[in-house]
């Protein structure tokens, strides 16, 4: 049986935190960001946790 090759898309998209949590970037920070307040912002900048369906299915594509 050949390696499971680790998802190219879900590598650049995911980072796995030191007690095995995954993290994603939010949503909302691509465009339009002179209308958006200076708080929103900061806020839109912190990673957030993957919910626990979610990373079911992410740790299979990082292969973990």
């Amino acid at each position: 049986m050949p390696k499971m090759k680790t998802h190219s898309g879900a590598k650049k998209r995911f980072k796995v935190t030191g007690t095995g949590k995954l993290m994603k970037q939010q949503a909302g920070m691509r465009h339009n960001l002179e209308v958006k307040a200076p708080g929103r912002k900061a806020r839109l900048n912190q990673d957030q946790q993957l919910s626990k369906a979610d990373s079911k299915v992410a740790k299979k594509l990082l292969g973990l």
